[in-house]
């Protein structure tokens, strides 16, 4: 039976979601003081009759009656509505400090947010501070407090992992310098996500055991095979033991996934015991398969008729396509941004600042379009040869058209289409908007084809043969949207857009010049999906870029 506190969690809970709904604020207060007033008590409500109950200062006849049902049922009718109506990651955002009903109802009602995933994207690129009761103070503390509620979840991005992961590995090598340790598992099939980071080692159990201890991690699970711990961090550390003549088949078996496994076994049979990896590979005549592509049987196709892609590399990128400054709602200049991207030794940068629509994101309408094309042609002036493109990030509308004219339109040297608004789509309502955009002679990169933002948002249903086809059809480059927490489009398309004949563009969506790094995890999830230097956009050279566009003009 519920006690006390339980039931004033129920009133609390109700009170918080009716003005996150906008109810009569008197009624929602009510509960509020109820839930204060039960807490209060000295005696267990449940030891209490329905008259007694409802004589309480704070509760009255009709609280009183929910209070029975609570007692009788062990739920609140009315709470169960309000959940029901209320998406689940608004109930998450009130777990986090500094959030209260009436910010949680900005979030949601105006700036169209549903998730906590969503509110840290939105936080990173400065949106929280337009919106009144949003500060730069309030907006850093809600990110803080975000990442620290993440944290503990257990679940996380790449990106999020990388530093930590070689921060541990480097520190296993130290303190136990005669075993072997190296990165395996999702880690090293650089997977978009994470629930763990593994390692193969040669390290005796106890002395393993034990050195993590002194560095304060618990042990989770402790086997013949495996030793599982966990640190203050929450992130679960797998260590998968090995002999040294071991080794290699267990990295090997470690880092691949089960489909791509149970393929090999069935082509080439069981692993024989190796301390070499690469041994396993050349045992068969085949050249080594990175591990991020041991993911399917078609690799092993490629792998034994010589026809393994030359992988696409962090430094072959020349150019930052799709970043945003201060005209928008970037947080460095266009010449901050510009100047940046040069001294970093790349060619060129294309401003994609957001449209006119887009008013959540200080969207730029025509007259502030042409003004900070002007800035544009002085800086390029003074920065030659590097050149600033003249970009924007169009908003796809409900119907597919995009939010400026086409005469206007043809002013830009480049257009990337997205969606940022009505993201709750049908797969019919979705590919209207996404072909119809596609089929728009401006449209030159079709931006974060999902709209997803991993461990957040799904994003919206789609046809990918579909738009793979739209694309060729109309020459219309799909974007790989660099930013960790999009990763949009999905690697697993890659391969198929490749086969169609499109460019893939890594573009970092780059909001600061922090976020030119970005490019790297692109190029890291790029990988997975067989991307090579020579079909992607931003590896283009300043002149071959250019030529792209002039032949996109023409067509």
């Amino acid at each position: 039976m519920p006690d006390n506190y339980q039931i004033a969690d129920h009133f609390s809970l109700l009170s918080k979601l009716m003005d996150i709904h906008g109810e009569n604020s008197f009624k929602s207060k009510s509960y509020s003081i109820a839930a204060f007033n039960i807490e209060k008590l000295a005696t267990q409500l449940s030891e209490m009759s329905k008259e007694n109950i409802a004589s309480i200062k704070g509760i009255g006849e009709a609280i009183g009656l929910k209070i029975v049902g609570i007692l009788q049922t062990g739920k609140l009718a009315l709470l169960e509505d309000y959940i029901q109506k209320t998406p689940p990651g608004i109930l998450e955002m009130l777990q986090i400090k500094g959030l209260g009903p009436k910010k949680i109802a900005t979030i949601w009602k105006e700036m169209e947010i549903e998730s906590i995933g969503e509110l840290l994207y939105a936080c990173n690129e400065n949106r929280l501070s337009r919106f009144k009761g949003f500060g730069e103070k309030t907006q850093l503390n809600v990110r803080d407090s975000i990442e620290f509620f993440l944290k503990n979840q257990g679940n996380y991005l790449y990106a999020e992992l990388g530093v930590y992961a070689k921060q541990v590995d480097q520190t296993l090598k130290k303190q136990l310098p005669a075993a072997q340790f190296e990165l395996t598992g999702g880690f090293r099939r650089q997977m978009e996500t994470l629930n763990s980071l593994d390692w193969v080692t040669t390290a005796d159990k106890q002395s393993l055991q034990s050195e993590l201890e002194k560095n304060n991690f618990a042990t989770v699970e402790f086997s013949e095979d495996l030793l599982s711990v966990k640190g203050p961090e929450n992130i679960q550390l797998n260590f998968y033991f090995a002999g040294k003549e071991h080794f290699g088949s267990r990295l090997f078996e470690t880092s691949a996934s089960s489909s791509f496994l149970e393929a090999w076994k069935k082509n080439y049979g069981e692993i024989s015991a190796t301390a070499d990896e690469s041994a396993i590979f050349s045992k068969q005549k085949l050249s080594v398969i990175p591990a991020c592509l041991r993911e399917t049987a078609g690799i092993l196709e490629m792998a034994a008729a010589s026809q393994l892609p030359t992988l696409i590399q962090p430094e072959d990128i020349r150019g930052i396509i799709h970043s945003h400054s201060t005209w928008s709602d970037g947080a460095h200049s266009l010449e901050d941004m510009a100047k940046a991207a040069k001294d970093r030794g790349l060619e060129y940068l294309v401003i994609s600042d957001h449209s006119k629509v887009a008013f959540y994101a200080n969207g730029l309408n025509e007259e502030r379009v042409k003004a900070q094309h002007e800035e544009i042609n002085l800086l390029n002036e003074k920065l030659k040869p590097f050149k600033i493109f003249k970009s924007i990030e169009a908003d796809i509308l409900n119907d597919g058209s995009l939010d400026y004219g086409d005469p206007f339109l043809s002013c830009f040297d480049l257009v990337i289409a997205s969606v940022h608004s009505n993201l709750k789509m049908t797969e019919e309502k979705a590919m209207t908007r996404l072909l119809n955009a596609i089929k728009n002679p401006h449209t030159t990169i079709l931006g974060h084809m999902t709209g997803r933002l991993l461990l957040s948002r799904a994003g919206y249903p789609v046809n990918y043969e579909k738009i793979i086809e739209a694309c060729k059809e109309h020459g219309v480059v799909i974007e790989h949207n660099a930013h960790p927490r999009r990763l949009d489009i999905d690697w697993r398309w890659i391969e198929a857009a490749l086969n169609a004949g499109l460019l893939i563009s890594i573009d970092p969506d780059a909001h600061s010049i922090e976020g030119f790094d970005d490019t790297r995890y692109g190029v890291l999830s790029a990988q997975k999906g067989g991307l090579t230097k020579e079909k992607n956009l931003s590896s283009f050279s300043l002149k071959e870029f250019e030529d792209h566009l002039a032949k996109r003009k023409k067509r």
